[in-house]
Order: structure tokens, then C-alpha cells, then sequence
């Protein structure tokens, strides 16, 4: 049994002050993990692979997780994309259909600007560095870059943001099946931690870079079903006017 539209409306109104907050504590978290347990923790785990990053191309890692990943994600988001294009003008399935088309906005957005602050904020990868079978000295992110170092793109990281995307399931449930929300919001933790962990065992990402990924989808996933709650909010109004 569904909740009705309005009881879902001051649910989600209710919540939401409070949990778009959620996103400057994992930049906060993300800033401090970068300060402090990056370095170790890549530290081990390349000395774990006999310092050098023998996981590099391994077929669970690299294939499976990494590549097949990445298409499972792509396909899961056109699947929800047809579902919802062949049900949109079905009214019995509006009340999946609209939430469904928020979710597909929040992950498409999602990933696009985790796309595009990799393409601007040129951070190396740990492989890339000294001390981790690299060449390239290690340059904070907010710190002056040489030219001659070049325009890597390893910040934030986006084989993880490809699972933390999802974390608009928690939003999507909201709407059309509440009693779910906690289990669609630990689908999208699990698939982003699986994949960033892949990832930091291959030596592609540091640690924060996987924290600052989930910031960013949670807070786009948090606007845009703002935003869309708003819209519905007003066009209710106007309907009934």
C-alpha cells in the first residue's frame, strides 16, 4: 500500500533539512581523510602488493569490477529509462514513474559533475606519484600545479561515483515504496563501496577522492528531489485552483 502524495510531499520536506547537511560533513570527512589517512593507506596497501600495485590488472579488479561495473551501472540507468518512458502515461503508474524520473536525473547529474571536476581540478593518481611506482610529486588540490606535471583526472573518483549514484534510490523508495528507502539508500553505499575499494586496491584512487564522490551524489540526489518536490508541490496547487 502506497502513501498518498501529500503524506509523501511533508515526509520528504520534513527529512530533507536535515539530510542535505549530510554532504558538508563527508567534504568535511573527505578533506581530514585527505590531510591524514590517504598516504598511509595507500602506503598499505601498495607495501601489501610487494610495493608495486600487482592488482593493477586484475581480472576481478580491473574487468569485472571496473569495466563490467561500469556497464552495469550505464544499463541499470537505460533500464529505468524504458521502464519509465513505457509506463509515463499510464496514471495507475505515476506513482513510480514520476520519482523514477528524479532518480535518472539525480544519477545522470551525479556522474556528470563528478566527470567534470575530474576534467578541472587535475589531481594525480596514487600510481602516478613517487613513492607509489610513479614519477609525478604529489600536489594538494587546491595547491598551484607546474605545467609540466600535466592534466591528470583522478579527483573525485568516478568508477565510484558510478555506485554512489544510486544512492537516489533512497529518494525513488521514498516516494513510491517508503518502507524501502533504507534498503535503496544501502544498495547505493555498497555498490559505490565495492567499487571504490576496487579501485583504491588497483592504486587509481586515494581514499578521499572515494568520500568526496559520495558527497557529491548525495547532495545532488538531495536537490534534485528538492527540486522536484517542489514542482510537485506546485503543480498540485495549480490543479486544484
Amino acid at each position: 500500500m502506497s502513501a498518498s502524495p501529500t503524506s509523501l510531499s511533508a515526509f520528504s520536506g520534513q527529512r530533507l533539512p536535515g539530510l542535505l547537511p549530510v554532504s558538508l560533513i563527508l567534504l568535511a570527512a573527505a578533506w581530514m581523510a585527505a590531510q591524514s589517512l590517504d598516504q598511509p593507506w595507500a602506503s598499505w596497501l601498495f607495501h601489501q602488493q610487494g610495493d608495486t600495485w600487482s592488482l593493477k590488472r586484475d581480472f576481478m579488479l580491473e574487468t569485472v569490477l571496473h569495466r563490467s561495473g561500469r556497464l552495469v551501472s550505464q544499463l541499470a540507468w537505460a533500464g529505468v529509462l524504458m521502464a519509465t518512458l513505457a509506463y509515463w502515461r499510464t496514471p495507475s503508474a505515476h506513482a513510480w514513474t514520476r520519482p523514477a524520473a528524479r532518480l535518472l536525473v539525480s544519477v545522470l547529474a551525479s556522474t556528470a559533475c563528478v566527470a567534470w571536476l575530474k576534467a578541472t581540478t587535475h589531481m594525480d593518481c596514487p600510481w602516478d606519484l613517487v613513492g607509489f611506482g610513479g614519477e609525478r610529486p604529489f600536489v594538494p588540490l587546491f595547491a598551484h600545479r607546474p605545467v609540466e606535471l600535466g592534466t591528470p583526472a583522478c579527483f573525485p573518483a568516478a568508477h565510484a561515483a558510478g555506485g554512489y549514484a544510486w544512492v537516489a534510490l533512497y529518494f525513488f523508495c521514498l516516494h513510491a515504496a517508503p518502507r524501502w528507502r533504507h534498503a535503496g539508500l544501502g544498495a547505493g553505499l555498497l555498490a559505490g563501496i565495492v567499487f571504490g575499494l576496487a579501485q583504491q586496491l588497483r592504486g587509481a584512487h586515494f581514499l578521499s577522492h572515494d568520500i568526496a564522490s559520495l558527497a557529491i551524489c548525495w547532495a545532488v540526489a538531495c536537490s534534485v528531489d528538492r527540486i522536484g518536490t517542489w514542482f510537485a508541490s506546485r503543480s498540485q496547487g495549480q490543479d486544484r485552483a
